[in-house]
């Protein structure tokens, strides 16, 4: 009898208001997450083994990736270019929209990244009064494009933290991402919450179990948060406040009596309001940051190539040169190697064992080897030190010189963290960088200059021993010899500069001339000409590390708590994993809002599943909406809500807010496991019920949702509009509020796209032929 009333509403319901089917495709695989790109017709899923997927509308696939680890979250970047991926061991990985190429990788946590969300800066927040003039990037006037990436074979894309098989894929994301002031924040199952403008330059970090928290009625007392998770989190597109679901224990720090040892999912509301405020001055400082710390990478990747090299011709050097202290010691004598090349020259005689090694252990052959793998490393190392690294190193140098014009303008970046005295420290490491670059240009040309004299010399050495007489072994420069012989032989001057613990000699003259530079010039180091070239290039990224931790540091400890809303106690442990909660964040700009002012408020919803036998209810959905503005302590008054109770029949599969304060729920039908089921979508329209003013807690009764009485769904009403579905369906549910489309997947692995957003006079489906 029930399901003959439920087939009659739904039939009626269907005819009236229906969701046209776009489509219905067989998948191959098991779907746990879905998210529509906010800007295209693209659907990105990642299936069960973690492999990730992107699809048209139409369903056609363009690509699948395998990252290779657990993936537990993922979003899109605001303008629909990049794809960001949270993984099981706290990273957060950006593939871009085109190929599926990792941009980048970023260590965001220590654990797991539960969930993702990325704000971008809306252009009506912007007052008026505040206008402040863009910040142009001057840096292309000066220089031409940043270099790219050396390409580095044996490198995975981990060692430098950037790809290094897509060499554009850094200056088009760089570029991609200075567009818009945007804020990606990342949920660890930790508690702590993560803020990276662009996705790529970390801007802050909390930790929800460490932040003191205020509870309107219970006064002057302070509350924390105990063994806390995070579940969501979700940035108002104003930038000034976010919201984020977490479970966790509520304690009283003043008052161990007031402990509440039950876990529970709480609302809390977080001040971001230094987001908005300042976004001028972030934006600014975030766009040199990130294209300073994408130069490092560059710089980094340019000394790993060169190492690698210098490394693979100087082995190959050494090995072949290393026969020739044995065959000395073989024919009884104490020279050297050294001494044997030296008598040589000036000698214009060969010992058995030197004949021996250059005409049969070495030869011509390995000789001419020798010469070809030092000239091949020669041109590859000029290349990367002009093509790649010299520009690296010269554009970083001109954008701290931009930073350290903006940390003098105290008024606006103090704020921020920006400090004058650790950017000057910066700009004096670069500084030094940047002559370090220039000494190991002249010495690497140095080096393989006497290089290819000694070889040229020695080749001429071992033609005459292998077809002349002795008497005859060619003459040489002989000053050259002398230097490759007691500098190549005892000292590489090269790999010197490519170690970090080395020390450099230099004489007193050049001190006298760096301290008479520091005078003029206004540094302070007068010691740095001995470090090698690696050694300056890590001082420098110390003193990069500290000075950005200042805006990092300054930036977390101006975001607080507004409030907190306990909404159900948890009973059970499964009910902890982020995976089984069914919970949706929106937020939509104030009815009362006019639309020509340049700065509004926004209303938050929270959308939730109790779980059964939680607050004593069963099959309920919980609605909660925040008309507060952004700038006060959470108040009670501002919050009301509203429980939706499920028909018994049904259970809510998944939820999802919905644009003009609507509200999509995907229902499945109970039904015997031998038996197909059927499921319901339904979207309703807030406005339809009545919000009912959370009333003041106390500490004897946290959970005000306790109080509100459950609303009926009726199917068979027109306040919404319900289609019916013929199969039992499962999360996720994938609605675009931009399309106006919703991605159903159903249990026997189809996936089913309707259009939510169509004429009321739609009464038949439509399916799609497009494979």
């Amino acid at each position: 009898m029930v399901e003959e009333q439920m087939e009659e509403a739904s039939t009626a319901a269907a005819a009236a208001t229906p969701f046209q089917l776009q489509f219905d495709k067989p998948i191959p695989f098991q779907i746990k997450m879905a998210e529509w790109n906010p800007e295209k017709d693209l659907l990105a899923m990642v299936a069960d083994d973690s492999k990730v997927l992107l699809h048209r509308f139409n369903w056609q696939r363009l690509w699948t990736i395998s990252p290779g680890k657990h993936i537990t979250s993922i979003c899109w970047s605001p303008d629909g270019k990049i794809i960001a991926l949270g993984t099981e061991d706290g990273l957060v990985l950006l593939h871009d929209v085109e190929n599926g190429k990792m941009l980048r990788t970023i260590k965001s946590h220590d654990v797991a990244i539960v969930c993702l969300n990325w704000a971008e800066d809306d252009p009506l927040s912007r007052p008026d009064k505040d206008e402040f003039v863009s910040y142009e990037d001057r840096t292309t006037r000066f220089f031409p494009p940043a270099p790219v990436m050396p390409r580095i074979g044996g490198l995975s894309s981990g060692d430098t933290g950037l790809a290094d098989e897509n060499e554009e894929a850094i200056p088009e994301f760089c570029s991609a991402s200075c567009q818009r002031f945007n804020i990606l924040c990342s949920g660890g199952k930790d508690g702590c919450v993560c803020f990276s403008i662009f996705g790529i330059f970390p801007v802050g970090k909390i930790n929800i179990n460490k932040i003191p928290i205020s509870v309107e009625s219970s006064g002057k007392r302070n509350y924390q948060l105990q063994d806390a998770s995070i579940s969501k989190v979700s940035l108002s597109r104003n930038l000034q406040k976010l919201v984020l679901l977490c479970y966790g224990k509520l304690v009283d720090t003043d008052s161990l009596s007031h402990n509440y040892e039950t876990a529970a999912l709480h609302c809390l509301y977080l001040d971001t309001s230094i987001f908005f405020n300042r976004k001028n001055e972030l934006h600014q400082v975030s766009q040199q940051a990130s294209s300073i710390q994408d130069l490092v990478e560059v710089v980094r990747a340019s000394i790993s190539l060169i190492s690698k090299q210098w490394s693979n011709a100087m082995n190959l050097f050494r090995e072949k040169f290393s026969a020739l202290p044995n065959l000395i010691a073989a024919h009884g004598a104490e020279s050297s190697s050294e001494d044997e090349f030296l008598s040589l020259l000036f000698g214009t005689r060969t010992s058995p064992a030197l004949h021996q090694f250059l005409a049969s252990s070495l030869g011509e052959a390995g000789l001419k080897r020798i010469a070809k793998a030092v000239d091949s490393a020669g041109r590859e190392i000029r290349g990367v030190v002009s093509e790649h690294l010299q520009p690296a190193v010269e554009i970083i140098s001109f954008r701290l010189a931009e930073l350290r014009g903006l940390a003098r303008w105290r008024s606006r970046f103090q704020i921020i963290g920006l400090d004058e005295k650790l950017i000057d420290g910066v700009t004096e490491s670069i500084g030094m960088l940047v002559v370090q670059v220039e000494r190991f240009s002249r010495v690497a040309a140095t080096v393989l200059y006497l290089f290819q004299n000694f070889f040229t010399w020695v080749l001429k050495c071992v033609k005459i021993l292998l077809n002349e007489p002795i008497d005859q072994v060619p003459a040489a420069n002989s000053e050259l010899v002398v230097i490759f012989l007691k500098f190549l032989l005892d000292k590489d001057p090269i790999k010197q500069l490519l170690e970090a613990d080395e020390r450099i000699d230099y004489d007193m003259d050049t001190a006298r001339h760096v301290e008479q530079l520091v005078v003029f010039g206004g540094f302070t180091d007068t010691h740095f000409l001995e470090r090698s070239l690696v050694k300056q290039f890590n001082e420098l990224e110390d003193s990069l590390k500290e000075a950005f931790l200042m805006p990092f540091t300054t930036i977390s400890s101006q975001i607080h708590c507004q409030g907190l809303l306990p909404l159900y106690p948890v009973t059970s442990a499964d009910t902890l994993s982020s995976t089984c909660t069914l919970t949706s964040i929106s937020f939509y700009k104030d009815e009362d809002s006019q639309p020509e002012e340049s700065s509004y408020n926004l209303t938050g919803y929270v959308c939730f599943k109790i779980p059964d036998g939680s607050l004593n209810k069963r099959n309920c959905i919980g609605v909660i909406k925040d008309s507060g503005n952004c700038y006060t302590t959470l108040s009670m008054a501002s919050l009301s809500g509203f429980l939706l109770h499920i028909p018994d029949e049904y259970v809510c599969v998944d939820l999802s807010l919905y644009k003009d304060n609507q509200i999509v729920l995907l229902l499945s039908e109970w039904s015997p496991s031998d038996s197909p089921g059927r499921s319901w979508m339904v979207m309703l329209q807030t406005q339809s019920f009545s919000f009912t003013p959370l009333s003041r807690t106390s500490p004897s009764n946290i959970y005000s949702l306790q109080k509100l009485a459950a609303l009926d769904l009726q199917l068979d009403t027109d306040y919404g509009k319900v289609r019916s579905i013929p199969h039992t369906v499962s999360t996720p549910l994938a609605v675009s509020a931009s399309r106006g489309v919703a991605c159903v997947f159903s249990s026997r692995r189809h996936a089913l796209v309707y259009i939510l957003d169509e004429d009321e006079d739609e009464d038949e489906d439509e399916v799609s032929d497009m494979e």
